[in-house]
């Protein structure tokens, strides 16, 4: 057995804390959760929204696609802090949505974050259905598929770049600093629980405030939900595609 002073000195150092975090272990876990769930329902809706459209807009031939295509592209590349602000107009007091006292709130951060992911997950995912030959197409009609049918199986074939689409829009989301920032106010209560605050505007704030270790671990953090996040992904596109099948 170890000698009592010997003890004592290991009890010591294993008390004494790798980063002192403000208020504990709450401002980090309570960051953590108000950047995943702003992130993860911002992704979800705008997934919802963009794959349709991307099917839309591959299946069908009209006048303007291109243009169409193009204004999904440009808009991969729209600058965050003008998204932001542009949404800080629209919950204002004086936009159209005041009256909902969307103000430094998480849903008006989803809002943004909608934005912002939509065109990365449409544009991604339009890529890859029109990726998809034109055989495959083709054959599922040939089978006395439905439309829906045809659908279907053209998701199948672009599972991964569907998946891609969402992961990037993922990315985007829950990496932003500028537009969560300008709608979000960046809020955290006196007790360190997080209202507004997420991991890249925390990480932000400490590192302005030379808290580099604590800045660091939020960092990897961050680093590791997406890590998580994108495997997750990954697993439930090969699952979907291991159950499902081609046209019956």
């Amino acid at each position: 057995m170890l000698p009592t002073d010997a003890l004592a000195v290991f009890a010591d150092a294993a008390a004494v804390p790798v980063v002192e975090f403000p208020f504990e272990s709450r401002y980090l876990l309570s960051t953590i959760y108000v950047s995943l769930y702003v992130s993860v329902i911002a992704v979800g809706l705008s997934t919802v929204a963009s794959v349709p459209l991307a099917l839309a807009v591959g299946f069908s031939e009209f006048r303007g696609k291109r243009l169409v295509t193009s204004v999904i592209n440009t808009g991969m590349g729209f600058p965050s802090v003008v998204v932001g602000l542009l949404v800080l107009v629209m919950v204002s007091s004086q936009g159209p949505l005041g009256h909902l006292d969307l103000v430094f709130t998480k849903r008006a951060m989803i809002i943004s974050q909608f934005v912002l992911a939509t065109p990365p997950i449409t544009g991604i995912a339009l890529a890859a259905v029109t990726g998809v030959r034109e055989d495959v197409r083709d054959a599922a009609f040939a089978l006395g598929g439905t439309r829906a049918d045809v659908a279907l199986t053209v998701v199948k074939e672009a599972r991964y770049g569907i998946a891609t689409a969402v992961l990037a829009g993922f990315g985007r989301a829950i990496s932003e600093v500028g537009s969560v920032l300008i709608v979000g106010g960046n809020i955290a209560s006196a007790n360190g629980i997080s209202k507004t605050r997420t991991l890249t505007t925390a990480i932000r704030l400490e590192a302005r405030q030379g808290r580099y270790e604590l800045a660091l671990v939020l960092g990897a953090v961050l680093v590791a939900v997406v890590l998580v996040v994108n495997a997750v992904v990954v697993r439930l596109g090969d699952s979907k595609t291991s159950a499902g099948g081609g046209l019956r």
